[in-house]
């Protein structure tokens, strides 16, 4: 195009200079000085042409660095949103000390439960009443009535801190109450019940340091149920003091030891002499599928002499559990654990077993035990729903050891409905049975049925 416009130019100037009848030398002279100027013209105008590519690439380049800064920095803003999600959400609920936000939430719950057992009566004011505790259900006596029971023990209360250390670290902390399972209440005049301290921890970037749930138990896969727990038998369930270091769905712990041991008459000692603590190691997996965990423990199970009198002694325990809670359509879901292992007693269903027996030698034989539950939740409508669920326990009690007396296995199932006339309120009514198995043979069942309310804060 360039080369287009010099030959029209060079041509137009020419002819509009030359006479037509005219050929001397200064018509010539004149024409070769034109077509310098003209040659000099083209040459400013190709230079000038090329400036302007390279000014145009310069501002282009400016320009995508200008993008991608703004780009990074529309990024660091939302990590920074990020950071700040949960002392906002907090805010919300609770006041702001300082640099420091201070939140609560929690529960009221009334319990109203009517209960009878096959082999025996359960005390006036015993746990057994309050939710299912599967190792005491009564075995071997006379069958009660239905023994009737209210109470709120199971309120909870729990305090949140957010601290501002800068947006490069998360400093959190969370304290819990509630009134189970605590002495000194009563069902005569004041129903009064001590707290007890349920969570306390301090958590900082991917640490946490205090006393939560173990990092084997998925309390996200526990069924919905207005029974404390359950499907008890089945479940892990254990909350004690921890270090925990969580990257995305690796988490890995070091949690407090703790072993229990079944003496030949089938009683329980605590030994109290662990040197090692339980190492955890757990991975999450989670989408709009639903989620999945899998969780392995290393016990290492100690006695001294102390304690029997046999000398010292430790033994290996060892677990897996798998868990995890399926969506099916676009509201129910299905709920499952697994757990397999030796010498896992106390993690398991409220420690049915312990986690060993003695031998002839005194030493220790960890107790291998298998379990699980299933649990299916119907949503019928926005304020109404169904849970159904069942669960199983196995021991393989070293018998010679532990007498007839301890647990062999133990189930339960359970069916409830639930209604919600409002977000925060549920009102709900539960039918369970269970039944214990002794390695003598012999057995008990409860049955309940349970009426509760409960206003969420």
């Amino acid at each position: 195009m360039r080369t287009g416009f010099r030959v029209a130019l060079l041509a137009g100037t020419c002819l509009a200079a030359t006479p037509a009848a005219a050929q001397d030398a200064e018509l010539e002279a004149r024409l070769d000085r034109l077509e310098t100027l003209v040659m000099g013209l083209i040459e400013r105008l190709d230079a000038q042409e090329g400036q302007m590519e390279a000014n145009q690439a310069e501002s282009a380049a400016a320009a995508e660095a200008a993008l991608a800064e703004t780009r990074a920095m529309q990024a660091r803003q939302e990590e920074l949103a990020a950071q700040i999600e949960e002392p906002k959400k907090q805010e919300d609920k609770g006041f702001r000390v300082g640099n420091t936000t201070v939140s609560y939430a929690g529960y009221v719950k009334l319990d109203a439960i009517s209960q009878r057992t096959s082999g025996g009566q359960v005390a006036s004011g015993s746990i057994v009443r309050d939710f299912l505790i599967p190792g005491a259900i009564p075995v071997g006596g006379e069958a009660s009535g239905w023994d009737t029971d209210f109470n709120a023990r199971q309120s909870r209360f729990i305090f949140k801190t957010s601290t501002d250390v800068g947006a490069e670290h998360k400093l959190n902390s969370q304290i819990e109450l509630d009134f189970m399972v605590t002495p000194n209440g009563d069902e005569r005049i004041s129903n009064s019940y001590q707290p007890r301290l349920r969570q306390a921890f301090i958590t900082y970037d991917n640490w946490l340091f205090g006393q939560t749930w173990s990092t084997f138990q998925n309390v996200g896969a526990l069924p919905d149920s207005l029974d404390f727990i359950g499907t008890t038998p089945g479940t892990v369930f254990e909350r004690q003091p921890m270090v925990r270091y969580t990257n995305g769905g690796l988490m890995l712990a070091v949690e407090q030891p703790e072993t229990t041991v079944t003496t030949p008459t089938g009683g329980r000692v605590l030994a109290g002499d662990d040197t090692l603590p339980d190492f955890v190691a757990r991975y999450n997996l989670g989408g709009d599928w639903g989620s999945i965990t899998a969780a392995g423990i290393l016990r290492n199970l100690r006695i001294t002499d102390d304690d029997f009198g046999t000398g010292e002694d430790s033994a290996l325990g060892y677990g897996f559990s798998l868990s995890g809670k399926i969506a099916l359509g676009d509201k129910d879901d299905f709920r499952f654990m697994g757990t397999v292992g030796d010498g896992l007693g106390r993690y398991i269903g409220l420690n049915i077993v312990n986690d060993a027996a003695l031998d002839a030698n005194g030493d220790l034989d960890p107790i291998f035990t298998y379990s699980g539950f299933a649990a299916y939740r119907h949503l019928w409508s926005d304020k109404l729903r169904s849970n159904v669920a069942g669960s199983y326990f196995k021991a393989d009690n070293p018998v010679l050891l532990t007498s007839g007396a301890v647990t062999d296995e133990s189930w339960n199932v359970l069916a409830n409905i639930i209604y919600s006339p409002s977000r925060p309120i549920d009102i709900g009514l539960e039918y369970m049975y269970a039944e214990r198995t002794l390695e003598s043979g012999e057995s008990g069942n409860l049955q309940k049925v349970q009426v509760s309310t409960k206003y969420s804060f």
